[in-house]
């Protein structure tokens, strides 16, 4: 009876995604157009096999066998500990007048080619077998339905010497990929969308695997996946608590600071100091000895900490001491999932407690046009945060300097538990600032505006501004005791 145990791919994200791997015995189609990296996929799902102490079998039906190994070993593979059975074409298979006919010699090929595979399977008696590309093979039988007859006979006679196959397809004229699919226990297809390279799993024989459209990244050392969050898969325990943002004034807006595991927003147009609050309560982690996380998708390290130090939040310190991680990130360079699983990292390998993105719009262009897409990632992404415990912010740039007043840039005031909003004044001919509390859904706040300013001793919250009128709609007024009475 074949083991219910999994085999790993060699790929850590993709095993997640099939939960743990393939299952052995069984037979895999890699599908994708070329360049997508099938190919890759196979030998990573060989090394593992190696670094197991099995044995694994390359077909090779097309690439010349030389390029085939100099491209492997350029992506760190150990090709020298995988049997090669190369079936490719040479050049002495075409006549000096290049009539070569490969279907008119299709009968005459067919039985050699079976004999070199059954010879090659028998002497090295594999553990894993990659086939590249099995459609190769349909230029060595004489139609459609000789072809699957034969590729069905090859598949059963792999899984009967105990060989767990994974097999890659190219789109051929009187072939589609779709077409060949009930050959296959599982199919992992690669792809491309707007925000990158993409797989999925359409089949998967005798298990369930993680839905969605995941995201891959082909690099130097071979193909890196990245599974779409899913937050329900997370869960920590952790005690109810306020965190302070070491600023009495924040803290009574706040009825004693932000819950920890909750999400909160802070807005406000630039230049009004979100980032400095958010910062803030890091700060204040820090203290505690817990480790935060800032990504910054709209300014560079550098001017974040040079403006940080400049009004007496001590980052560089926070950095050395390993209490703060300030990465700039690229926002065209990354899929959201690749962003997720940055974020899941610095959670789970490093204790982060309290992530900042700094901002949203830079966190959208990770989607690449995919719309409204962008608020059921931040979800995921927050509802992740949220069950493992993490304090989340995120920093929404609104578009008005004054004028009439807008909660969130985004739209995404919904996906808070908490949120704060900072905004200009234009008072006497003076630009000054203001903080409120909008929303707090885990207990009560104060409903007044108060003063704020950045100094160079930090941040400083004034008295409520209890004799002020008209903030929230742009037009800010002092009452005199006239309107009093």
């Amino acid at each position: 009876m074949a083991s219910t145990s999994r085999l790993s791919t060699g790929i850590e994200g993709l095993d997640e995604i099939l939960h743990g791997g393939f299952i052995p015995e069984r037979n895999y189609m890699l599908r994708g157009p070329a360049g997508s990296g099938k190919t890759i996929l196979g030998f990573h799902f060989l090394e593992a096999g190696l670094a197991n102490g099995e044995t694994g079998l390359f077909v090779n039906l097309e690439e010349d066998l030389d390029d085939l190994r100099a491209n492997a070993a350029a992506l760190g593979f150990e090709t020298d500990a995988i049997e090669f059975l190369d079936l490719s074409p040479t050049a002495e298979a075409f006549t000096e007048d290049d009539t070569y006919d490969v279907f008119a010699a299709a009968e005459v090929e067919q039985e050699p080619v079976t004999t070199e595979i059954v010879d090659a399977v028998s002497s090295v008696d594999p553990d894993r077998v990659v086939v590249d590309p099995l459609t190769q093979l349909r230029y060595l039988t004489s139609d459609q339905y000789q072809f699957r007859k034969q590729v069905v006979g090859f598949m059963r006679y792999l899984k009967r010497q105990g060989a767990t196959v994974a097999f890659t397809v190219q789109h051929l004229p009187d072939l589609p990929t779709e077409d060949l699919e009930f050959i296959a226990d599982g199919t992992i297809k690669l792809g491309s969308a707007p925000h990158g390279r993409t797989v999925t799993v359409p089949k998967f024989r005798g298990s369930s695997t993680r839905g969605g459209d995941h995201a891959y990244r082909i690099a130097d050392d071979g193909i890196h996946v990245f599974p779409t969050l899913k937050p329900g898969d997370h869960a920590a325990d952790y005690p109810f608590e306020q965190l302070s943002a070491g600023i009495p004034e924040v803290d009574d807006l706040l009825h004693g600071g932000l819950e920890r595991g909750t999400v909160s927003v802070i807005s406000g147009p630039t230049g009004v100091g979100k980032t400095t609050l958010g910062t803030q309560f890091m700060k204040e982690a820090a203290s505690r000895g817990e480790r935060s996380v800032i990504y910054l998708f709209e300014e560079t390290t550098r001017t974040f900490v040079e403006r940080s130090e400049s009004v007496g939040i001590p980052v560089e310190e926070m950095i050395e001491e390993g209490t703060l991680s300030v990465r700039e990130v690229e926002a065209l360079e990354l899929s959201p999932q690749e962003f997720a699983n940055t974020v899941r990292e610095d959670v789970e390998r490093n204790d982060t407690r309290i992530v900042m993105v700094d901002g949203i719009a830079g966190y959208r262009l990770t989607l690449r046009g995919e719309g409204d897409v962008v608020l059921q990632r931040m979800h995921a992404l927050g509802r992740y945060l949220k069950n493992a415990g993490v304090t989340t912010i995120f920093v929404d740039e609104t578009s008005a300097i004054t004028g009439e007043f807008t909660a969130t840039q985004e739209n995404i005031s919904y996906l808070a538990d908490n949120l704060v909003f900072l905004r200009h004044l234009e008072l006497h001919g003076e630009l000054r600032k203001a903080i409120g509390v909008l929303k707090k859904r885990t207990s009560d706040f104060e409903r007044t505006l108060r003063e704020f300013e950045i100094t160079g001793d930090g941040i400083r919250v004034g008295e409520p501004l209890s004799r002020m009128r008209g903030i929230l709609r742009g037009t800010p007024e002092l009452i005199d005791d006239a309107d009093d009475g």
